[in-house]
């Protein structure tokens, strides 16, 4: 008589707001990172996996193990194009993914991957600090999301058929972009743009449905896309494919931590940003040599070349994302000074 109740005093004090867990983040519970990107370990394999582990590693040594985390590579968490959307809930506690996947839900996000916007790491990496970073950090905490680790990575394009290099290259063709502006570039080349997340690239050049991909140089690489691919066009050197794929987290979560955690992500985050610059630039030039191996065609763009495209995005992707919103097209001034 006495233990049973014994255990429903106990039930009801669990269950009294006196007995709620404190909103610092001090419970078991691991913080979930999810990406699209294939797993490995902190030392080998897609350099945006092992930022990840990295992150997680120095994260939980500096708080003494006050926070941890578990990765989800592979979209092994949730589909791809979900995840933007569930940080903003707070149903999803961190990720690392292009931020311009999120462009249906949050138009100004396509500045991300605008092209012939950021021409070069130094330029995109500038944007931290920059007027156009700082009003773009300031439109993601309105939306409840929180940018840990700036990544920028340029990239190139694989085909099945000829490199495709000049504009009138991309005629008849079905392409994928990476984003809204992206394809009005290649569709004004005169392509047929082809929709879809990194990890259904291969699937899609191997069946067919898609003659050439536009990605970065790290997913050319990682998605073994030399085995579909008679062609590269790198972005070494230059490059109009230049995107932003930062790792971010749910303000939410953020939020439940103590100032001395939320200090310590965003720490480590900026620190990340190094590995990221370094891996990145080591695959631009990395691609290269993996699909020359594989018997690929290997092409560099020139500064004309690039400014050829620059000129078609200029009268067609940065005019649409202008006239988006007020908030698009101050953030394209705003950019436009970085150049």
């Amino acid at each position: 008589m006495f233990s049973a109740t014994r255990r429903t005093l106990l039930g009801a004090i669990a269950a009294s707001p006196l007995f709620s867990i404190p909103a610092a983040w001090a419970q078991s519970a691991a913080i979930k990172i999810s990406h699209q990107f294939p797993g490995g370990t902190a030392t080998e394999g897609d350099f945006r996996d092992r930022l990840c582990r990295q992150f997680a590693a120095e994260v939980e040594k500096r708080t003494k193990g006050g926070l941890k985390f578990e990765i989800y590579p592979g979209s092994s968490l949730m589909k791809t194009n979900a995840q933007f959307s569930s940080m903003r809930k707070g149903a999803l506690d961190m990720s690392l993914v292009p931020l311009s996947y999120a462009g249906g839900e949050m138009p100004e996000v396509n500045i991300g991957l605008m092209p012939g916007l950021v021409t070069s790491y130094e330029q995109g990496y500038g944007w931290k600090n920059a007027e156009v970073g700082r009003e773009l950090n300031r439109l993601l905490l309105e939306k409840g999301i929180v940018v840990v680790s700036w990544i920028w990575q340029a990239g190139g394009v694989a085909s099945r058929t000829i490199p495709i290099v000049e504009p009138e290259d991309a005629k008849g063709l079905k392409i994928r972009g990476g984003s809204r502006e992206m394809d009005l570039i290649l569709k004004a080349a005169g392509a047929a743009v082809v929709s879809l997340p990194s990890n259904e690239i291969y699937a899609a050049m191997q069946t067919g449905a898609m003659d050439a991909a536009l990605t970065s140089s790290t997913s050319l690489i990682s998605f073994r896309l030399e085995e579909v691919s008679k062609s590269l066009t790198t972005g070494r050197g230059k490059a109009y494919w230049f995107m932003f794929e930062p790792l971010m987290m749910s303000k939410a979560v953020f939020d439940k931590l103590t100032k001395e955690q939320q200090a310590i992500i965003m720490a480590v985050g900026g620190e990340m940003e190094a590995l990221a610059r370094k891996s990145a630039q080591m695959d631009d030039s990395l691609v290269a040599a993996v699909y020359q191996k594989a018997g690929a065609k290997v092409v560099d763009l020139s500064d004309a070349t690039v400014k050829k495209w620059q000129a078609i995005a200029r009268t067609t992707a940065w005019k649409d994302y202008a006239e988006r919103n007020a908030n698009c097209a101050n953030l394209l001034k705003l950019a436009e000074k970085t150049l």
